[in-house]
């Protein structure tokens, strides 16, 4: 017969397993359960799949070009979605939180925008090539406007420039005002020497240079009289400006020979450098310290949420992705 103690401890393990409970003494431990291998990451519980997430990292992938990635050159890649991806979750998780949500028809109308950057018939070609289907697109969509509304709602509505800011900023980027020296000025250009001499003549002799330029002149500009409009220093071929930079108002410059042909120049006004005011520039500065207020707003609302968060990244499953989608994934 069996000593008791072997018994009883024999009973007290049945005992522990019938409750689940592991690693008694005298007892053979049960393999610890490791995390979930069909999830990369939760986020305050909310998983991110393995299949959601290489599909997102083949299509990033399928934007690169060259040979395919080697494991080590997806590890970046790999890193960057997890936190765009978990930033998107938490973001509508907010949205959420916020009773923050778009319409089938905001949907409908962001689809159309979105469609309507490529000729007729290209739309779902581009889709095809992205390996994304329509209602993956419309769901895309919607997470993109959801989390647009949740920043308008809630974080920029809460953004606003002072008059003082606005005055600071001006003072400390004069030169971002200065308006340089402009010319208006008017071009007739023709291809040979001899013609060129004639036009020059006819000027002299009293004809107006527009009706000559209309005439005679072979640039696009001859249908306006060969009016240039304004224009500063450099934006127009070097040899243009080395020549009416130096002209007064009225003056006509002598033939100019480039690689378009021999010209003959008029200037028809000038306009001095000037700092403009702030009554002129006030819309514009607004919208630069709008724009940077409402970048470190989302940044810090960004932030917070993070700080807040319970996300855990499943490392182990992580490290087995290769660029490449699963069997199962793929299948779908």
């Amino acid at each position: 017969m069996r000593p008791a103690s072997f018994r009883a401890s024999l009973l007290s393990c049945s005992a522990a397993l019938a409750l689940g409970v592991l690693g008694l003494t005298g007892c053979r431990p049960q393999a610890q359960e490791g995390p979930d291998p069909t999830v990369v990451a939760t986020v305050n519980g909310e998983s991110l799949s393995r299949t959601d997430f290489e599909q997102e990292l083949a299509r990033e992938l399928a934007t690169t070009e060259g040979p395919e990635p080697t494991p080590e050159e997806v590890e970046p890649f790999k890193r960057a979605l997890v936190d765009t991806l978990v930033k998107r979750m938490l973001l509508l998780q907010a949205a959420k939180q916020n009773n923050i949500a778009v319409t089938p028809e905001e949907v409908d109308r962001g689809v159309l925008r979105l469609s309507g950057d490529y000729p007729a018939g290209n739309f779902n070609e581009v889709l095809a090539q992205g390996q994304l289907s329509m209602a993956e697109l419309r769901a895309r969509e919607a997470s993109r406007l959801t989390i647009e509304k949740l920043f308008t709602n809630h974080v920029y509505s809460r953004v606003a420039v002072t008059e003082e800011e606005l005055r600071a900023y001006y003072a400390a980027h004069e030169a971002d005002f200065q308006e340089p020296e402009e010319v208006h000025a008017a071009q007739m250009v023709v291809k040979g020497l001899d013609e060129a001499r004639k036009l020059q003549a006819q000027l002299k002799a009293g004809k107006k240079f527009s009706d000559l330029a209309r005439r005679y002149s072979l640039s696009a500009d001859a249908k306006v009289g060969g009016d240039l409009g304004f224009f500063p220093r450099g934006q127009m071929p070097p040899a243009f400006d080395e020549v009416v930079f130096k002209l007064g108002v009225g003056q006509v410059s002598d033939v100019v020979s480039t690689e378009y042909g021999y010209h003959l120049f008029k200037v028809l006004e000038r306009k001095a450098p000037r700092k403009r005011e702030l009554a002129e520039v006030r819309a514009k500065v607004e919208g630069r310290l709008l724009e940077a207020k409402r970048a470190a707003a989302q940044e810090a609302f960004e932030k917070d949420l993070r700080d807040k968060a319970q996300v855990v990244v499943n490392e182990a499953t992580l490290q087995t992705i290769r660029g490449r989608p699963a069997p199962q994934a793929a299948a779908k």
